[in-house]
């Protein structure tokens, strides 16, 4: 009778081996931190600043939503696919299709964030000779600042749970255990390099969403 492939993902995580060396587990998380990080990071330059002068001056939102919404519907692996045909093999063609993805949320977040400050303070920093700068760095921003951080919990899930496609395209990661697997029809341990990627999603996520608590104005802080 064949085991159950679960467990035998846990036995396949479970040992030493799997834990030290180039190609062990925590060498692999930090390949896929660092795709993750990147990613969000280069998104985030064109994408914020973008999202705040949408959200300040109101222009551009119809736009903006339209161009968030096509993202969000473009494939992630056949972006990947794509790029890696036009670049080549390497870090540069996830990278990019990264970035695409992240783009939405971080956009979405940031032009939410100043939307989402209450008129009458804007005005009465207006009132008292505050430049437009100034309202949005010291009135708006710090008022959506929990928007904000929820566009970056956003965009950081998502791309942490595709990272994994990296590996598609020869890079490491902890998708290169679920790719191996695949190759070799070792399912224990694409269940394993799944339960990883789950995982590490999951622990962003709640340090992200703690993040958005801890930002929010204090009298809108949940008990």
């Amino acid at each position: 009778m064949n085991e159950n492939p679960f467990a035998e993902a846990l036995a396949w995580l479970a040992e030493p081996t799997r834990w030290s060396g180039a190609s062990g587990i925590p060498a692999r998380t930090l390949e896929h931190l660092g795709y993750t990080a990147l990613g969000v990071a280069v998104a985030a330059l064109i994408a914020i600043p973008l999202g705040l002068l949408v959200g300040h001056t109101g222009r551009g939102k119809s736009l903006a939503v339209a161009a968030a919404g096509a993202a969000r519907a473009l494939p992630t692996l056949g972006l990947v696919t794509l790029f890696a045909l036009l670049v080549g093999i390497g870090l540069t063609a996830p990278l990019l299709a990264f970035v695409v993805l992240a783009i939405p949320s971080l956009l979405a977040g940031a032009y939410s964030a100043i939307e989402s400050a209450d008129p009458a303070t804007v005005d009465a920093a207006r009132a008292q000779g505050m430049t437009e700068w100034q309202i949005l760095t010291r009135v708006e921003l710090p008022l959506g600042m929990p928007l904000l951080i929820g566009g970056f919990r956003g965009a950081t899930v998502q791309v942490v749970a595709t990272a994994m496609l990296a590996a598609y395209v020869g890079n490491g990661g902890l998708g290169r255990y679920i790719f191996q697997g695949l190759g070799t029809q070792n399912y224990p341990q694409m269940i394993a390099g799944s339960l990883l990627v789950i995982a590490l999603a999951l622990l962003l996520d709640l340090a992200l969403l703690l993040g958005q608590r801890l930002t929010a104005p204090r009298g809108l802080r949940p008990t």
